[in-house]
């Protein structure tokens, strides 16, 4: 059965652009008969209080779409084409679109546009007051937010090409390309710009360092190494977001390891086992990272020395931490937040949603927890 499965993987897209051979995210369970059911909510003794700041409804979401925010708007679409932009202090919708095709991944904004991409390999530009600015197209799908940093527009394609398009005017000034493995794991997450740069995590276990102003590579490391006999067991693609501060870049690997580098370097400052799909966060003392088993640990970011793990959300398939307030929030397959303190790991909050997980992992502003549920709901909330 999974022999029939995996051949059926290795056709191309519906859109007419070759495509590398994928298997959907967050899960492989499916390839070995385990159900999809999650098991039920863990005894809880609150001491912690998630409440909902505001929520709104954008349409109905896939992984690939997510928030984006920039210091004066929030943006969110749906895939029927619906972009919005709101008010993050209130919720409030500024403007409601319709981009007039149907968004596979976004948005992606800075102050002056916000970007989104389709199955068909348009890139969409709208400027800041939600009209049209320009169309481009690249090579294959997008299948990741755009990332907009000093007027370039980074688009990730689902033949593992990363264009760098011009904020202006749409026009392509680099493209990096790289070859892959027979057999990745489809990667929404895209990549995070900081200070000039891009990092993004790749098929096979590698973080690229990229220059945002002419895609040269500024390095290039290895989180995991494939390893087995098969094609299943050799998969080790780091398919979440890294995590980025002034001094390191951390990223984790499927069926491989975390490890963090010197964010100016790339000198490898540490690594562990550690295999995911969802990916991690972290706080001035800690990583945060939830693994492929739906345990969330706590590393020390200086040595990756555990800290503690929590495993009571084991059974509830949960997605990619977040901090939220004074706590650690991760949103499972039923749209149930769940608050973990972040000192010692205990279990100490729940908030149910829409019945809907996240798109993708969550996001942080002003310490509120930000997410766009698979129902197209967009919450902010926050703890205490």
């Amino acid at each position: 059965m999974a022999a029939m499965l995996l051949a059926g993987c290795s056709t191309t897209l519906t859109t007419g652009f070759p495509s590398l051979p994928t298997i959907p995210p967050p899960k492989l369970g499916w390839l070995f008969g385990k159900s999809n059911k999650p098991g039920p909510l863990p005894t809880l003794n609150a001491t912690a209080t998630p409440q909902l700041n505001w929520q709104i409804n954008v349409g109905k979401a896939t992984p690939g779409l997510a928030p984006a925010i920039t210091a004066s708007a929030l943006y969110a679409a749906a895939g029927d084409g619906t972009l919005v932009r709101v008010d993050a202090a209130s919720g409030r919708v500024v403007w409601r679109i319709n981009a007039g095709q149907k968004i596979s991944a976004g948005p992606g904004a800075d102050d002056s546009h916000v970007v989104v991409g389709t199955d068909k390999g348009d890139v969409l530009a709208f400027d800041a007051d939600g009209k049209a600015a320009w169309t481009a197209r690249v090579s294959s799908e997008v299948i990741a937010p755009p990332r907009l940093s000093d007027g370039i527009v980074v688009v990730f394609s689902g033949d593992g090409r990363i264009y760098g398009l011009t904020a202006a005017d749409g026009k392509t000034k680099w493209v990096h390309q790289r070859s892959n493995p027979s057999l990745t794991i489809r990667n929404v997450a895209g990549g995070v710009t900081s200070r000039g740069g891009l990092f993004a995590g790749t098929a096979g276990g590698r973080l690229l360092a990229l220059d945002v102003a002419t895609g040269n590579v500024g390095w290039d490391a290895t989180v995991a190494s494939p390893k087995g006999s098969t094609e299943l067991e050799r998969i080790a693609d780091v398919t979440s977001l890294p995590y980025v501060d002034d001094r390191q870049v951390c990223a984790v690997a499927y069926q491989g390891r975390i490890a963090c580098f010197d964010v100016v370097s790339g000198n490898l400052l540490w690594s562990r086992d550690l295999s995911s799909l969802t990916g991690l966060t972290g706080d001035p003392r800690n990583l945060y990272v939830s693994d492929d088993k739906g345990a969330v640990h706590a590393l020390d970011k200086a040595s990756g020395a555990s800290v503690w793990k929590q495993d009571a959300l084991a059974a509830r398939r949960i997605g990619g931490p977040q901090l939220i307030g004074d706590y650690v929030g991760v949103v499972d397959v039923e749209g149930y937040l769940h608050l973990l303190a972040r000192s010692d790991g205990a279990y100490v909050g729940r908030l149910a949603t829409d019945g809907q997980p996240a798109t993708t992992q969550p996001m942080v502003l002003a310490g509120s927890g930000l997410w766009l549920s698979d129902g197209g709901n967009l919450y902010s909330v926050t703890a205490r």
